[in-house]
């Protein structure tokens, strides 16, 4: 295979990875909303949720954009990452 056409599947396999967690990570945010919705949760409650999701979307695309696509894209086939949730969570003083 290529270079051209090995970038070209390294892209691929993080950009799948890519979307594939940020829709777990809108999940959440959309269940919050619903719970907000039926009163479940107040508005300081989403907004806590709405940062940790920031957090965690940051966190997901500093991993799939710094360094080489070929080198994310070998870290997402071999050795999954962490819990984007988890690692936007704020930090406990």
């Amino acid at each position: 295979m290529s270079e051209k056409a090995e970038r070209r599947t390294a892209r691929s396999v993080v950009a799948e990875y890519h979307q594939a967690e940020l829709e777990d990570l809108l999940a959440r945010v959309a269940e919050a909303v619903d719970r907000y919705r039926e009163g479940e949760l107040d508005a300081f409650d989403v907004d806590q949720i709405l940062f940790q999701y920031s957090r965690s979307a940051k966190e997901l695309w500093k991993y799939c954009n710094l360094g080489p696509v070929e080198m994310a894209a070998t870290l997402i086939c071999e050795r999954p990452p962490h819990d984007w949730w988890e690692r936007g969570a704020p930090r406990r003083r």
